[in-house]
């Protein structure tokens, strides 16, 4: 089914004592056609393995229909998909066949699982047949929370969501003892996944591009150039326009600033409730420019705004708070999830989840103490989040954590079996 220049019989040879290692990135995450924080992470990745590394990466991501690309030591092969319902750009591959046979001709040292659901149960699959595979899971997701108790909340009330969330987090603790390592985007999600007694971890910070996010790109044309009136402060946000990222509390906190403020409200992003918030902010000076597929204009719209708004409450790590910060500007969220760890005292203020009046009043509270003095401290804090650390923390540290603890399994299983090869790699 899948063609590509690189032989199956050459697949898997490569120990990691220095050499050559091949690893296959697993996830449902993907949109070549718009921004999310696994795909900048891939983006990312495919360029530090063939800058940084000797090794070979091939990521397995959904498509619109089965295709390999090829870039060097990078390849991107895309299953065919069909569409997440309500959602642009986003696809959910259902084909596991067609998974596991790539998985089986590439064969490779490392499989990294980037969200929970169907693919890491491919990898797991894989490892069984291939047992001196090493598995890794970022855990990147508050899926307990986030997706499960929060929809079930909604629909069937927060009884019921409570006993889902407890059978999500029976799921994780099943799924991530079968990885030989797992990581985390910061210390609450450690310290979860430890409550579940998931204890093989270690924190792995995401990084943002310090050149390209920076206050030199503010444009004083940008708010103009919207169509967005007032002299008051542009607020802006960026990400998903729909319930999980709760940017309808973001159009409440908007209706409660005073209108002698002057401030307008950027909302970049696509999504399920995009139309319905365009159509309740009419008349509102409030701009709806869709997603923005140049980074560099992401860039300029963030260092050219006053404040980041951010009401998403069960973030793992928040990439669009760091750019905002390595941009220059102060954060208003809410005091959940990894927010407090984004914005610590002196960067911004942080408020309850969902109230979306003390979301207003620290808006207010930011504007009084100046903006621009808190964002400068914002970029002196970003500073410490570079791409190359958190690649050189998996390559160094998680992945070879992994391959001892794979070495230990595969010693339990079959002593008189392994290889000298086999325990270097």
């Amino acid at each position: 089914m899948f063609v590509s220049n690189v032989s199956a019989a050459s697949a898997g040879t490569c120990a990691y004592g220095g050499h050559e290692l091949l690893v296959c990135d697993l996830t449902q995450s993907w949109s070549s056609t718009a921004g999310g924080g696994i795909s900048t992470y891939l983006r990312r990745k495919a360029a530090y393995v063939l800058d940084r590394t000797p090794h070979r990466l091939i990521q397995i991501v959904p498509g619109a229909e089965d295709r390999v690309t090829e870039k060097g030591r990078h390849t991107l092969i895309e299953v065919g998909a069909p569409r997440v319902p309500g959602s642009p750009h986003y696809r959910f591959i259902l084909r596991m066949g067609a998974v596991s046979e790539v998985l089986a001709r590439y064969r490779p040292d490392v499989i990294e699982s980037l969200c929970p659901w169907l693919l890491p149960w491919a990898a797991v699959k894989h490892r069984r047949a291939f047992p001196e595979t090493a598995l890794v899971a970022g855990y990147r997701t508050d899926f307990p929370n986030a997706h499960i108790h929060r929809v079930g909340r909604s629909l069937f009330g927060e009884g019921a969501a409570r006993m889902l969330r407890d059978a999500a987090h029976g799921y994780a603790r099943k799924l991530y003892r079968e990885f030989d390592w797992v990581y985390t985007l910061g210390q609450p999600q450690r310290a979860q996944l430890a409550r579940l007694g998931i204890t093989h971890t270690r924190v792995m910070p995401l990084g943002t591009d310090l050149a390209l996010f920076t206050p030199d790109r503010r444009d004083p044309g940008y708010r103009a150039a919207l169509g967005l009136p007032g002299e008051g402060p542009l607020l802006v946000y960026a990400g998903r326009l729909d319930n999980e990222k709760r940017a309808d509390m973001l159009a409440a906190m908007f209706r409660k600033l005073p209108p002698e403020l002057g401030a307008a409200m950027v909302m970049i992003g696509d999504g399920k409730l995009r139309e319905q918030l365009a159509g309740e902010m009419q008349g509102l000076p409030v701009a709806f420019p869709g997603f923005e597929k140049d980074r560099a204009g992401l860039a300029r719209a963030l260092a050219s705004s006053d404040i980041y708004v951010s009401g998403m409450a069960d973030e793992t790590f928040g990439i669009s708070v760091i750019e905002a910060q390595a941009a220059g500007l102060p954060v208003v969220g809410v005091a959940s999830g990894a927010m407090p760890e984004r914005v610590p005292a002196g960067l911004g203020y942080l408020g309850p989840a969902g109230d979306a009046d003390a979301m207003a009043a620290n808006v207010l509270r930011v504007w009084r103490e100046g903006p621009a003095v808190i964002g400068a401290r914002a970029r002196a804090h970003a500073e410490r989040f570079d791409w190359e650390n958190s690649f050189d923390r998996l390559f160094h540290e998680i992945y070879p954590a992994a391959m001892v603890r794979r070495n230990r399994r595969l010693t339990d299983r079959c002593p008189w079996k392994l290889s000298e090869t086999s325990l270097a790699r």
